[in-house]
């Protein structure tokens, strides 16, 4: 009976130290989180070259990582600091409601719904929506999409544009962008509406390919997010938005990820944003 009630009572006192952990866990601030578990977790892309991919060597690279790697080195003084997080276009937001990162800079526009959802800070990036499709395409507006296909990315701006203002465009949605721009390929498709940032890259590695519409819709902004209600580590990522501004930090990072991805009529200021001045 005694070791019978010495183990019941193991038992409590582990269970009781386990509740008062997550308890203290709980009442940390997400930085102090951060820095205790010595890592920030960043949510990225792993196949949307140049703003985030994973390249031959299994390693992350892009624009977004870039600033991803800077905040880490701000945070916990160290670039290497930092876990990616390959997130898909549909799964950034629930990816901070459960807790799985940290922060989003998975190329992540800045819409009113996703605001009530989660918090953005300050841009870092201009964006609109584009519109590609082979270079013997007929295509050349909107009204042509008509009684054709249209490629898109669940979950993407592109997605909820067409949706609300065009449901009579038939639209083919998949997760990933390397199966989106593989249904175009292997023309399951007749176009495919994106960000015209990453169109234009994308036509230039693919020249039997061409943007007709290279401005849809408002022009958007693209910042990070991070879990609604924390506006600790809001704040930090808008202060440190702004001081980077003193360096070019934004117009250095498109030079060494984003410059050579694009034509030579596209210029940074077409595409960054320094201090988060829009």
């Amino acid at each position: 009976m005694r070791n019978a009630l010495l183990s019941i009572f193991a038992i409590f006192v582990a269970v009781f130290l386990t509740a008062c952990q997550d308890s203290s866990m709980e009442t940390k601030s997400s930085i102090e989180k951060i820095k205790q578990n010595g890592v920030v977790r960043i949510g990225v892309f792993g196949d949307k070259p140049p703003f985030g991919y994973i390249d031959e060597k299994g390693l992350n690279q892009g624009y977004d990582v870039a600033f991803a790697k800077r905040i880490a080195k701000e945070l916990l003084g160290d670039e290497n600091k930092v876990q990616f997080v390959v997130v898909e276009a549909a799964n950034r937001v629930e990816f901070l409601k459960s807790d799985k990162v940290d922060i989003i800079l998975a190329n992540f526009t800045k819409t009113p719904e996703r605001a009530e959802q989660v918090d953005f800070a300050l841009p870092y990036m201009k964006v609109a929506l584009g519109v590609a499709v082979p270079n013997d395409s007929d295509i050349s507006s909107i009204e042509d999409l008509k009684g054709k296909t249209l490629i898109v990315n669940k979950g993407t701006t592109a997605d909820a544009y067409f949706t609300k203002n065009y449901p009579d465009i038939k639209m083919l949605k998949y997760d990933q962008n390397t199966e989106t721009f593989a249904a175009l390929l292997d023309k399951r498709g007749d176009a495919v509406a994106h960000d015209n940032t990453l169109l234009f890259a994308w036509v230039k590695e693919h020249p039997n390919f061409k943007v007709v519409i290279k401005e849809l819709g408002d022009q958007d902004v693209i910042a990070p997010a991070v879990k609604k209600g924390d506006k600790e580590l809001k704040d930090f990522i808008d202060n440190l938005i702004i001081k980077l501004a003193d360096e070019n930090f934004f117009h250095k990072a498109y030079d060494e990820t984003l410059k050579s991805y694009f034509s030579d009529d596209i210029k940074a200021d077409d595409v960054v944003i320094e201090g988060g001045k829009f």
